[in-house]
């Protein structure tokens, strides 16, 4: 079990412009076995390839925080909804051109929940 001071990484997975504004602000690391922290997805992005990225980055033990588009966040999430480890934590953020939904946000659900706050 890795301790949460080796977990020093942010994961990115979103669009372009998320993406690259995240790697010019130093998040991004490519490791010795070429495996990045990042995956900018697209129109091309196949289903497959986000799941992948994404169960890569929960299982990776250098990354304490999964930054995702919550737009992105939206094709996988099944998977976010069944995710309950606390490391590395997912947190989804707006993008540029789709504004936050606190309504969709796994994390903010299961908050209310812990507080007994079921209203949508």
């Amino acid at each position: 079990m890795a301790h949460t001071k080796d977990r020093s990484l942010i994961a990115v997975v979103g669009d372009e412009d998320t993406v690259t504004g995240l790697l010019l602000a130093g998040v991004g690391h490519i490791d010795s076995k070429q495996k990045s922290n990042f995956l900018v997805v697209d129109s091309k992005t196949t289903l497959s390839t986000l799941e992948d990225a994404f169960l890569e980055f929960t299982k990776r033990k250098d990354i304490a925080i999964i930054l995702i588009n919550q737009h992105v966040a939206d094709d996988i999430r099944a998977m976010l909804d069944d995710y309950h480890q606390a490391f590395p934590t997912v947190l989804e953020i707006p993008s540029k051109d789709h504004p936050y939904d606190p309504a969709k946000d796994s994390v903010l659900k299961r908050v209310q929940k812990l507080f007994g706050d079921d209203s949508k």
